[in-house]
């Protein structure tokens, strides 16, 4: 039971692989991953790429989707890039926003004396507005994890979130 995915390469894009590590580069940037996996190959052709196995086992068939998708990814980091958008919700304590270098720091969170901080990931540009932070890249590992990190720093403890509801929640992703 061979399992093959073929990802078409978008005009623009170039393609490079050495080895294990596929390169990939186009008008936003350039993104590398290393695509090794056991018994999976990864052939990049003039403007396609594809994924492929020989084995029958469950976890390298699905492997093989999830190096494709990754791979997609790449290709639309590279030319679109990509936008998550978060809302700051508060009911009583406004909460501040500042950024210092990589990290959100995030003041008045309920009230609290003790700033909270957020990780911003490399390669990814946050924008701080009143109550919107908008956070870009051409990683999407990158973008997501940050949101992620905001989220996490803004999470309840001790209190029922039904009830307390603030926080930094993601409402858009482009």
């Amino acid at each position: 039971m061979a399992m093959e995915k073929t990802v078409t390469v978008p005009e623009g894009v170039q393609v490079q692989m050495k080895e294990t590590l596929l390169t990939i580069t186009g008008p936003k940037g350039t993104l590398q991953r290393d695509v090794r996996y056991p018994q999976v190959s990864v052939t990049v052709d003039a403007d396609t790429i594809v994924v492929r196995t020989e084995a029958s086992r469950k976890q390298i068939v699905a492997m093989v989707g999830t190096l494709a998708a990754h791979i997609r990814n790449m290709c639309k980091g590279v030319t679109e890039g990509f936008e998550y958008n978060m809302k700051v919700v508060f009911a009583h304590f406004p909460i501040q926003l500042k950024l210092q270098g990589n990290m959100l720091i995030i003041d008045n969170f309920l009230g609290e004396k003790q700033s909270r901080k957020a990780r911003i990931e490399e390669g990814v540009t946050a924008k701080v507005s009143n109550d919107e932070i908008t956070l870009t890249g051409i990683n999407k590992e990158s973008v997501g994890n940050s949101a992620a990190h905001i989220e996490h720093a803004t999470k309840i403890r001790n209190r029922d979130p039904r009830v307390f509801q603030d926080g930094i929640y993601i409402v858009g992703k482009a």
